[in-house]
């Protein structure tokens, strides 16, 4: 079997190990910049420390073990294999350092505890992921795509969309310059000079206007970064069991996070085996779910997920040594200190408009795969993630949006099922979410009445609101349920 078509490298490795190395820096210098700026102002020493080792091991372990499976694949075939990328997941990043990370530190003023409930939160994760493996493929059909991408799409015009863009405003000129780049050639799909990677001249050319800036006084409290090589290696911890209790409160994050990557990397393979590389799904999954679980409990707080996107690596020629390389580089790089030193160098608001157009692709994606029809039902499962942003806000915790905002993105999933089933007059299948819906705000999964976002049982809760809020989900699954009924005597029909 010839060597050259079963090696795991190729000079297409190369453009494809710059992207996937720079996605990931790209999260980790988003998980930075939140939690050190304001409202949280986290120490980021600690974030370097603490942080920053267990989550870039996470990646590594992840690629390492993609790139034996497709060097496994192209021995077996006898054709050149891709391997699946892996990095970071953006949405999940952003959502766990806004809602868990950050509210714990403001609330504790102590990084140890806000830390150890990120790590088992980030465990929690895993092992929804762990046992959603195994059944991936029944909570997609189960599910319409108007819940799993309307609530994805709701995280990217929130999330992704509103927080990187204050970032790019905090740094106009960088920022506008990043961000003029990146429209030009991601969104417009416009060639840059020498066909050069635009998401990485965006980055490159904000980042130099940021030290040229600095340098020459144009910026306030400018201070270049300095390289402190020092090993620091991401040992298991049982730190996260310390976070446990309080961690249990953010089920309603780390759960829809947990599927909603099961079901993404779903269809990221179907998209390989499309491309012509076939792995198992089931491994795949696994992988993924196994290396988060192994970051959080080495210290990560960043789960690790498939990147879409392979057929376009496929494309550049790559094979394996793309990820090999990303995941050497990353996790070494993260715990001899060079992942921290490039994620201070590069600037917030140079980097930020790369995540403001992934927000924008995946609130996009949503519309153009979803039937026309469910067009209503994606808008309505965005809802609930804007709520949260407002509800991120100081000063905004008036008591319907807590109720709405907390739990957001497991509401908006629900939301635009049971929206999608409703446009499509499936009226038992809309009583089921909509049941479901009722059951799951008795005991704060979504809607929690506590500030915090905390569970409870309901007798407990000390609030009427919950048995309002169950009732009135449960009343309009019984409503549902007569209007099926009314359908059905019509003769119109009704499913599930």
């Amino acid at each position: 079997m010839p060597p050259s078509r079963t090696g795991i490298f190729a000079w297409g490795d190369l453009n494809a190990f710059f992207a996937l190395m720079l996605d990931n820096l790209t999260n980790l210098v988003v998980l930075m910049g939140i939690l050190s700026a304001p409202p949280f102002f986290f120490p980021s020493d600690f974030l370097l420390t603490h942080m920053v080792p267990g989550t870039a091991l996470g990646v590594m372990i992840g690629d390492l073990v993609y790139t034996w499976m497709a060097y496994r694949l192209a021995r077996r075939t006898g054709r050149p294999a891709t391997a699946m990328p892996l990095g970071l997941d953006t949405p999940s990043t952003i959502g766990v350092a806004v809602a868990v990370i950050g509210p714990i530190y403001l609330e504790s003023k102590d990084p140890m505890v806000a830390w150890q409930v990120g790590m088992a939160t980030m465990v929690l994760m895993g092992l929804v992921k762990l046992v959603l493996s195994f059944f991936g493929d029944a909570i997609r059909r189960l599910v319409p795509q108007a819940g799993l991408l309307g609530s994805i799409a709701g995280v990217g015009v929130a999330l992704l969309g509103f927080f990187p863009l204050a970032a790019v405003f905090r740094a106009p000129l960088v920022g506008m310059l990043a961000l003029g780049i990146t429209l030009y050639a991601l969104m417009a799909r416009l060639r840059l000079p020498g066909n050069l990677p635009g998401a990485a001249v965006a980055v490159l050319a904000g980042t130099a206007l940021y030290y040229a800036m600095g340098l020459g006084g144009a910026l306030e409290n400018f201070a270049p970064p300095a390289f402190d090589a020092r090993l620091t290696v991401p040992w298991p911890t049982l730190g996260f069991i310390d976070g446990m209790e309080r961690a249990l409160a953010y089920l309603p994050v780390a759960i829809p996070f947990g599927v909603l990557t099961i079901v993404g990397g779903i269809n990221v393979n179907e998209s390989a085996r499309v491309a012509g590389d076939e792995y198992r799904t089931r491994d795949i999954l696994l992988t993924e779910a196994a290396a988060t679980i192994l970051a959080g409990v080495c210290g990560g707080v960043a789960q690790s997920t498939p990147y879409i996107g392979h057929p376009a690596y496929k494309r550049m020629g790559a094979r394996a040594g793309y990820t090999l390389a990303t995941g050497l580089f990353v996790g070494f790089g993260g715990m001899f200190g060079l992942v921290s030193f490039i994620t201070q160098a590069l600037p917030l608001a140079a980097v930020a408009p790369v995540l403001v157009f992934i927000g924008q692709e995946i609130a996009a994606q949503a519309f153009e795969v979803v039937p026309r029809g469910h067009y209503r039902a994606v808008v309505l499962a965005m809802l609930p993630s804007i709520a949260y942003l407002v509800l991120s806000q100081p000063g905004a915790h008036e008591p319907a949006v807590v109720c709405l905002g907390n739990g957001f993105i497991l509401t908006a999933m629900l939301w635009g099922a049971f929206a999608a089933h409703l446009s499509d007059r499936r009226l038992l299948a809309t009583a089921a979410f909509l049941g479901l819906c009722g059951l799951l705000s008795l005991f704060g999964l979504i809607h929690s009445v506590r500030p915090d976002g905390g569970l409870y049982v309901p007798w407990t809760a000390g609030n009427a609101s919950v048995w309002h809020l169950g009732g009135a989900y449960l009343a309009l699954a019984a409503l549902a349920l007569l209007a099926s009924r009314f359908m059905h005597r019509l003769g119109e029909g009704d499913g599930i």
